[in-house]
């Protein structure tokens, strides 16, 4: 389990358009936005991407860069940004099953044609979002088992507004005794 406060995974990977994401090297001011995604084959995802890409110019704003990412290979990343009209987001691809779960993420097993009837992969990550400081410690997480219910952009940047007014500390670090 990632902990707050304590270095995350490396995630090295390829990005759209070229180049590489590396999250230690990520070089923002205030951190980054990890967004794990299902895959193109997930109406889900367009849908939660799409509302990333419109929140990203805010993000940035403030000093945080964003990053999706999923097990897609170069070609169905390529057409997820498309589908989303993605112009802000930066898409990473090519993540591998064992750096998703290194992250914490379930991994889940190919019901066949999704609902949009796009084959779903043999096997692929479920989501999980993470906001990561530029010293690559865990500042946010929230990963899921499911496609559905999850954490809404707007309103991470209204926390992130807090907390860097308040200079907020990432919580849930103690791991003593209980």
């Amino acid at each position: 389990m990632l902990m707050p406060r304590q270095k995350t995974p490396d995630l090295i990977l390829p990005l759209l358009g070229g180049g590489t994401f590396d999250l230690s090297k990520d070089g923002s001011e205030r951190g980054t936005v990890v967004c794990f995604y299902r895959g193109l084959h997930c109406p889900l995802c367009a849908t939660y991407l799409a509302e990333l890409e419109t929140q990203t110019p805010k993000f940035v704003e403030r000093g945080v860069k964003t990053v999706a990412i999923s097990t897609d290979g170069e070609e169905r990343t390529q057409a997820m940004a498309e589908k989303i009209s993605a112009k802000e987001l930066r898409f990473g691809y090519d993540l591998s099953l064992s750096t998703a779960k290194e992250w914490g993420l379930y991994i889940s097993t190919s019901r066949g044609k999704s609902s949009i009837g796009l084959e779903e992969p043999a096997l692929f990550s479920e989501p999980g979002l993470f906001m990561v400081t530029p010293q690559q410690t865990l500042y946010y997480g929230s990963v899921q088992t499911m496609p559905f219910v999850r954490p809404h952009f707007s309103e991470l940047v209204g926390a992130l507004d807090f907390a860097i007014t308040n200079e907020y500390p990432a919580r849930g670090e103690y791991e003593g005794a209980v």
